[in-house]
Protein backbone atom coordinates (compact mmCIF):
# COMPACT_ATOMS: atom_id res chain seq x y z
CA UNK A 1 0.00 0.00 0.00
CA UNK A 2 3.02 2.09 0.49
CA UNK A 3 3.56 2.78 -2.80
CA UNK A 4 0.40 3.23 -3.85
CA UNK A 5 0.33 6.02 -1.45
CA UNK A 6 3.42 7.31 -2.54
CA UNK A 7 2.67 7.16 -6.15
CA UNK A 8 -0.91 9.14 -5.58
CA UNK A 9 0.80 11.81 -3.18
CA UNK A 10 3.17 12.33 -6.13
CA UNK A 11 0.91 12.92 -8.52
CA UNK A 12 -1.40 15.15 -6.53
CA UNK A 13 1.58 16.90 -5.42
CA UNK A 14 2.65 18.00 -8.56
CA UNK A 15 -0.55 18.05 -10.73
CA UNK A 16 -0.95 21.65 -12.55
CA UNK A 17 -3.49 23.44 -9.71
CA UNK A 18 -3.28 21.78 -6.66
CA UNK A 19 -1.39 24.17 -4.77
CA UNK A 20 -3.92 26.95 -5.73
CA UNK A 21 -7.13 24.85 -5.19
CA UNK A 22 -5.88 24.56 -1.29
CA UNK A 23 -4.76 27.93 -1.05
CA UNK A 24 -7.89 29.03 -2.64
CA UNK A 25 -10.11 27.06 0.15
CA UNK A 26 -8.00 28.98 2.55
CA UNK A 27 -8.96 31.74 1.22
CA UNK A 28 -12.80 31.46 0.22
CA UNK A 29 -13.63 30.32 3.87
CA UNK A 30 -11.77 33.02 5.52
CA UNK A 31 -12.82 35.46 3.09
CA UNK A 32 -16.79 34.26 3.01
CA UNK A 33 -17.12 34.18 7.25
CA UNK A 34 -15.28 37.25 7.34
CA UNK A 35 -17.77 39.36 4.27
CA UNK A 36 -20.52 37.52 6.17
CA UNK A 37 -19.54 38.89 9.80
CA UNK A 38 -19.33 42.51 8.34
CA UNK A 39 -23.30 42.41 6.76
CA UNK A 40 -25.29 41.12 10.62
CA UNK A 41 -26.22 43.22 13.26
CA UNK A 42 -26.92 41.94 17.20
CA UNK A 43 -28.81 44.12 19.46
CA UNK A 44 -27.35 41.57 22.15
CA UNK A 45 -27.83 37.84 22.96
CA UNK A 46 -31.45 37.33 21.52
CA UNK A 47 -30.84 38.95 18.21
CA UNK A 48 -31.47 35.48 16.72
CA UNK A 49 -28.01 34.80 15.12
CA UNK A 50 -25.53 31.46 15.07
CA UNK A 51 -22.18 33.57 15.46
CA UNK A 52 -20.42 29.72 14.50
CA UNK A 53 -22.32 29.20 11.28
CA UNK A 54 -21.41 33.34 10.68
CA UNK A 55 -18.07 32.99 10.85
CA UNK A 56 -17.92 29.65 8.97
CA UNK A 57 -20.15 30.77 6.33
CA UNK A 58 -17.16 30.42 4.19
CA UNK A 59 -17.38 27.46 4.07
CA UNK A 60 -20.60 26.72 1.96
CA UNK A 61 -18.39 28.35 -1.00
CA UNK A 62 -14.81 26.94 -0.15
CA UNK A 63 -16.51 23.25 -0.84
CA UNK A 64 -16.87 23.58 -4.48
CA UNK A 65 -13.28 24.64 -4.29
CA UNK A 66 -12.52 21.02 -2.93
CA UNK A 67 -14.98 19.63 -4.95
CA UNK A 68 -12.97 20.35 -8.12
CA UNK A 69 -9.32 19.23 -6.58
CA UNK A 70 -11.32 16.01 -5.69
CA UNK A 71 -12.22 15.75 -9.23
CA UNK A 72 -9.48 16.80 -10.85
CA UNK A 73 -7.56 13.93 -8.89
CA UNK A 74 -9.24 11.64 -10.86
CA UNK A 75 -10.55 13.14 -14.49
CA UNK A 76 -7.19 14.55 -14.97
CA UNK A 77 -5.70 11.27 -15.22
CA UNK A 78 -8.50 9.95 -17.44
CA UNK A 79 -8.30 13.20 -19.75
CA UNK A 80 -4.62 12.73 -20.42
CA UNK A 81 -4.90 8.57 -20.64
CA UNK A 82 -2.55 8.46 -17.71
CA UNK A 83 -4.83 5.91 -16.15
CA UNK A 84 -3.68 3.25 -17.91
CA UNK A 85 -0.20 3.87 -17.28
CA UNK A 86 -1.28 3.97 -13.27
CA UNK A 87 -3.41 0.64 -13.89
CA UNK A 88 -0.81 -1.26 -15.45
CA UNK A 89 1.68 -0.85 -12.85
CA UNK A 90 -0.51 -0.67 -9.70
CA UNK A 91 -3.26 -3.48 -10.94
CA UNK A 92 -5.19 -3.40 -7.62
CA UNK A 93 -7.57 -1.12 -8.45
CA UNK A 94 -9.45 -0.66 -4.97
CA UNK A 95 -5.81 0.04 -3.81
CA UNK A 96 -5.01 2.87 -5.74
CA UNK A 97 -8.93 4.39 -5.58
CA UNK A 98 -8.02 4.10 -1.61
CA UNK A 99 -4.89 5.68 -1.68
CA UNK A 100 -6.26 8.12 -3.89
CA UNK A 101 -8.97 8.97 -1.07
CA UNK A 102 -6.24 8.70 1.83
CA UNK A 103 -3.66 11.55 -0.24
CA UNK A 104 -6.86 14.06 -0.86
CA UNK A 105 -8.36 13.72 2.57
CA UNK A 106 -4.87 14.75 3.57
CA UNK A 107 -5.13 17.06 1.83
CA UNK A 108 -8.03 18.59 2.25
CA UNK A 109 -7.50 18.04 5.92
CA UNK A 110 -4.61 20.26 6.34
CA UNK A 111 -6.05 22.89 4.37
CA UNK A 112 -9.39 22.62 6.68
CA UNK A 113 -7.12 22.84 9.53
CA UNK A 114 -5.75 25.89 8.32
CA UNK A 115 -8.75 27.45 6.84
CA UNK A 116 -11.34 26.87 9.61
CA UNK A 117 -9.64 28.40 12.79
CA UNK A 118 -8.73 31.52 10.40
CA UNK A 119 -12.06 32.03 9.41
CA UNK A 120 -13.43 32.16 13.33
CA UNK A 121 -10.45 34.63 14.44
CA UNK A 122 -11.38 37.04 11.45
CA UNK A 123 -15.11 36.97 11.92
CA UNK A 124 -14.80 37.70 15.83
CA UNK A 125 -13.49 40.92 16.11
CA UNK A 126 -15.69 41.46 12.89
CA UNK A 127 -18.66 40.34 15.23
CA UNK A 128 -17.64 41.91 18.62
CA UNK A 129 -17.76 45.53 16.50
CA UNK A 130 -21.51 44.34 15.26
CA UNK A 131 -22.78 43.92 18.63
CA UNK A 132 -22.35 40.00 18.97
CA UNK A 133 -21.73 39.24 23.33
CA UNK A 134 -18.58 37.67 23.36
CA UNK A 135 -19.84 34.66 25.67
CA UNK A 136 -21.18 33.57 22.13
CA UNK A 137 -17.62 33.79 20.62
CA UNK A 138 -15.44 32.31 22.98
CA UNK A 139 -13.68 30.36 20.66
CA UNK A 140 -12.22 26.94 23.77
CA UNK A 141 -16.13 26.26 24.26
CA UNK A 142 -17.48 23.34 23.93
CA UNK A 143 -20.02 24.14 20.50
CA UNK A 144 -17.16 26.30 18.76
CA UNK A 145 -15.07 23.48 18.78
CA UNK A 146 -17.21 21.19 17.70
CA UNK A 147 -18.46 23.65 14.95
CA UNK A 148 -14.84 24.07 13.54
CA UNK A 149 -13.81 20.33 14.40
CA UNK A 150 -17.00 19.36 12.42
CA UNK A 151 -16.27 22.15 9.74
CA UNK A 152 -13.11 20.46 8.99
CA UNK A 153 -14.61 16.49 8.55
CA UNK A 154 -17.45 18.15 6.51
CA UNK A 155 -14.61 19.26 4.34
CA UNK A 156 -12.85 16.28 4.01
CA UNK A 157 -16.40 14.04 3.51
CA UNK A 158 -17.30 16.63 0.26
CA UNK A 159 -13.95 15.70 -1.21
CA UNK A 160 -13.97 12.09 -0.62
CA UNK A 161 -18.00 12.24 -1.84
CA UNK A 162 -16.53 14.23 -5.06
CA UNK A 163 -13.60 11.72 -5.32
CA UNK A 164 -16.59 8.76 -5.43
CA UNK A 165 -18.41 10.77 -8.40
CA UNK A 166 -15.54 11.90 -10.56
CA UNK A 167 -14.19 8.36 -10.57
CA UNK A 168 -17.89 6.86 -11.45
CA UNK A 169 -17.95 9.91 -13.94
CA UNK A 170 -14.65 9.82 -15.23
CA UNK A 171 -15.21 13.09 -16.72
CA UNK A 172 -14.25 16.39 -15.41
CA UNK A 173 -17.44 18.34 -16.32
CA UNK A 174 -19.63 16.09 -15.68
CA UNK A 175 -17.86 15.28 -12.44
CA UNK A 176 -17.93 18.95 -11.03
CA UNK A 177 -21.61 19.31 -12.20
CA UNK A 178 -22.68 16.48 -10.40
CA UNK A 179 -20.88 17.37 -7.08
CA UNK A 180 -22.10 21.05 -7.08
CA UNK A 181 -25.83 20.54 -8.23
CA UNK A 182 -25.98 17.46 -5.14
CA UNK A 183 -25.06 20.33 -2.80
CA UNK A 184 -26.67 23.46 -4.04
CA UNK A 185 -29.84 21.96 -5.32
CA UNK A 186 -31.31 20.10 -1.71
CA UNK A 187 -31.05 23.99 -0.49
CA UNK A 188 -32.89 25.46 -3.69
CA UNK A 189 -35.45 22.44 -3.61
CA UNK A 190 -36.10 23.46 0.14
CA UNK A 191 -36.78 26.89 -0.64
CA UNK A 192 -39.56 25.96 -3.74
CA UNK A 193 -41.18 23.60 -1.41
CA UNK A 194 -44.27 24.85 0.45
CA UNK A 195 -44.85 21.41 2.35
CA UNK A 196 -43.26 21.22 5.98
CA UNK A 197 -42.77 17.83 5.35
CA UNK A 198 -41.11 17.61 2.42
CA UNK A 199 -38.52 20.41 3.34
CA UNK A 200 -37.65 18.63 6.24
CA UNK A 201 -37.43 15.08 4.30
CA UNK A 202 -35.28 17.64 1.58
CA UNK A 203 -33.34 18.85 4.61
CA UNK A 204 -32.36 15.72 5.97
CA UNK A 205 -31.23 14.06 2.67
CA UNK A 206 -28.85 17.13 1.39
CA UNK A 207 -25.54 16.61 2.61
CA UNK A 208 -25.08 20.67 2.75
CA UNK A 209 -27.95 21.39 4.93
CA UNK A 210 -27.75 18.31 6.85
CA UNK A 211 -23.92 18.62 7.36
CA UNK A 212 -23.30 21.65 7.92
CA UNK A 213 -25.51 21.47 11.18
CA UNK A 214 -22.55 20.54 12.90
CA UNK A 215 -21.59 24.50 12.89
CA UNK A 216 -24.74 25.53 14.99
CA UNK A 217 -24.17 26.59 18.44
CA UNK A 218 -27.48 28.07 19.04
CA UNK A 219 -31.32 26.62 18.60
CA UNK A 220 -30.40 22.84 18.48
CA UNK A 221 -33.94 21.95 19.21
CA UNK A 222 -34.97 23.31 16.12
CA UNK A 223 -32.73 21.43 13.87
CA UNK A 224 -33.68 18.14 12.18
CA UNK A 225 -31.00 16.33 12.92
CA UNK A 226 -28.67 16.91 15.84
CA UNK A 227 -25.48 18.60 14.68
CA UNK A 228 -22.90 15.18 14.49
CA UNK A 229 -25.67 13.14 13.32
CA UNK A 230 -26.45 15.78 10.72
CA UNK A 231 -22.79 15.05 9.76
CA UNK A 232 -23.46 11.68 9.26
CA UNK A 233 -25.55 12.89 5.61
CA UNK A 234 -22.48 13.72 3.77
CA UNK A 235 -20.43 10.89 4.82
CA UNK A 236 -23.42 8.46 3.82
CA UNK A 237 -22.88 10.36 0.43
CA UNK A 238 -19.32 9.70 0.64
CA UNK A 239 -19.71 6.16 1.15
CA UNK A 240 -21.77 5.54 -1.79
CA UNK A 241 -20.17 7.44 -4.43
CA UNK A 242 -16.72 5.49 -3.12
CA UNK A 243 -18.73 2.16 -3.28
CA UNK A 244 -20.22 3.35 -6.93
CA UNK A 245 -17.13 4.57 -8.04
CA UNK A 246 -14.84 1.76 -6.63
CA UNK A 247 -16.90 -0.82 -8.02
CA UNK A 248 -17.28 0.70 -11.48
CA UNK A 249 -13.31 1.07 -11.81
CA UNK A 250 -13.11 -2.22 -11.50
CA UNK A 251 -15.88 -3.34 -13.56
CA UNK A 252 -14.93 -1.14 -16.43
CA UNK A 253 -11.74 -0.73 -18.78
CA UNK A 254 -8.88 2.17 -18.22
Amino acid sequence: MRAYLHAEWTKLRTAPGTGWLLATVIVLTVAGGAAASAVVTCGGRGCGYDPARIGLFGVQISQAAVAVLAVQAVSGEYGSGMIRLTLAAMPHRARVLAAKAIVLAGLTLAAGIAAVPAALLVARPVLLARGFPPGLLDLTGGPMLRAACGSVSYLVLIALFALGVATAVRDSGAGIATVLGTLYLFPALILMVADGDWQRLLWQLSPMNAGLAVQATTGLSALPLAPWAGLGVPAAWAAAALLGGGLLLRARDA
